[in-house]
């Protein structure tokens, strides 16, 4: 059995030969292959190549890297600070497994929001990231979570408009109140551009969702937080995102945010394939307990749990996708390959990005993630660079 080399947590650049890594269980968009085979080279899977250098993985599972649609930070970092803590926050994603990862803003003044969209685009042209998500300020006062009610604003087309070209083509979702003034007209502009129109941190009724879906609307942010319960006189904006094949939902699975039975419920009524699990990670992913500041609001972090020093509402999660993935796999008892669509299959291809990542398919990148028999990560490579370092013996 090879042994790679390279320090943990250190990229290494791709070898001239190619890599082929055998006898794991592959988890393949067809099913799981019990004594697979992923070939590299360079930087893509290819179907085959000669004179590869053979590393043997037996008794671990390989899965394609994660994709996470919904993050704000890590290592003690935030994509709301400079290109440095940018890359900081990525490069702690990327040792738990994400590959692909979209930075979540969180609401502030619109002009320092289009500055930082400036500054975020940037990294996205370079590869660093896949995309903008804008959570707020055009959510809901009654549902604001951890998002500074002063900032809040109605979503006016020509201040979302703003921050869409501020993102220079790299604006991948918008969260709105959609039941808020503009909040229709939004969702069109936005769906007209591209960009994902996501429901969160809203108060609507059923049939303002309704609206939104018919509108434009794709996604549910964090189903299940920062909206009305499911009320069986009042069903609310749950039953609407949960009942509509356009809709994808974002999961936390982090055992703080969802109980396993709304979990399930998600999964039951929506399906594997209309699942993705977030993080919605802040600063303190990667990192551990303290004090933080999300935006401008300060966040104390206790036993892993962010909420916010004034009010206490949960304040994002410390969350890292190979956690949720152990977790939906040994505590929620989820197929392996449900959980492989929830956190690489499902965002790739609501990312539109699916023909590159996503999957352990020939010509798509070499993003992918070793787990032991456990589930605990013990690989981590992107586009052929060995992230963390298996060490296997």
């Amino acid at each position: 059995m090879a042994t790679l080399p390279g320090a943990r947590g250190t990229a290494r650049r791709p070898t001239t030969r190619p890599q082929v890594l055998t006898g794991a269980r592959v988890v393949l968009p067809k099913g799981t292959v019990p004594d697979g085979r992923v070939t590299i080279d360079g930087t893509k899977i290819v179907a085959e190549a000669p004179h590869g250098d053979v590393i043997d993985v037996t008794g671990h599972w390989l899965v394609p890297g994660f994709v996470d649609l919904h993050n704000h930070g890590g290592g003690g970092a935030s994509f709301s600070g400079t290109a440095e803590d940018v890359l900081k926050a990525i490069r702690t994603h990327r040792l738990h497994g994400t590959t692909t990862l979209v930075a979540s803003t969180v609401t502030d003044d619109m002009d320092f929001l289009a500055r930082q969209a400036g500054l975020l685009s940037e990294l996205a042209e370079q590869g660093d990231l896949a995309g903008i998500h804008f959570e707020g300020p055009f959510i809901s006062p009654c549902r604001k979570g951890a998002h500074s009610e002063a900032l809040l604003r109605d979503p006016d087309p020509a201040e979302v408009r703003k921050l869409i070209d501020a993102a220079r083509g790299r604006a991948s979702m918008v969260t709105l109140a959609t039941e808020l003034p503009g909040g229709l007209d939004s969702v069109r502009l936005l769906a007209e551009h591209g960009v994902i129109a996501a429901v969160g941190h809203t108060d609507a009724t059923y049939e303002q969702t309704v609206q939104a879906i018919e509108a434009g609307a794709t996604v549910a942010t964090h189903l299940f937080n920062a909206m009305p319960p499911l009320g069986h006189r009042s069903p609310g904006p749950i039953a609407a995102l949960l009942a509509d094949e356009r809709v994808t939902v974002e999961l936390i699975n982090d055992g703080t945010h969802l109980h396993p039975a709304a979990l399930e419920l998600a999964f039951r009524h929506a399906g594997p394939a209309r699942v993705a699990f977030i993080t919605d990670a802040m600063d303190a992913a990667g990192i551990g307990d303290g004090r933080y500041l999300l935006g401008p609001l300060e966040v104390e972090v206790s036993e892993g749990v962010a909420r916010l020093v004034e009010g206490g509402s949960i304040a994002g999660s410390t969350l890292t996708q190979d956690r949720a993935f152990q977790r939906a796999v040994t505590i929620d008892r989820l197929p392996v390959e449900d959980v492989v669509a929830a956190l690489s299959v499902n965002p790739a291809r609501l990312l539109g990005i699916d023909d590159r990542v996503g999957s352990l398919e020939p010509g798509k990148d070499a993003d992918l993630v070793l787990l032991d028999e456990n589930f605990e990560l013990k690989g981590v490579m992107r586009q052929g660079d060995w992230v963390v370092d298996p060490q296997l013996a």
